[in-house]
């Protein structure tokens, strides 16, 4: 189904480890500034707390990677067509 419509896989490798890099590093700021911090007594606390947390990562949190942007004004702010990373 992937081939038929054109899709490549990203990876360049096999378990190549920088596949994951830029995921794990989202876990763990998830976990060492919200999760961590809270310790949640219900699943709903949890799910509250994590969805608001990653509206801020996503659309006030400004990342040194990203040229001190968020996500969000990177994302938008992108040309039509143009690839996220180099």
């Amino acid at each position: 189904m992937l081939k038929n419509k054109g899709i490549r896989i990203s990876m360049d490798g096999k378990g190549r480890w920088v596949d994951n890099v830029f995921v794990e590093r989202l876990w763990r700021s998830l976990k060492y500034e919200e999760i961590y911090l809270k310790a949640y007594d219900t699943v709903a606390q949890a799910t509250a707390g994590i969805e608001q947390w990653l509206t801020f990562y996503n659309e006030q949190r400004r990342h040194s990677s990203l040229d001190r942007h968020t996500p969000d004004q990177v994302y938008y702010n992108l040309p039509s067509g143009l690839p996220l990373a180099a």
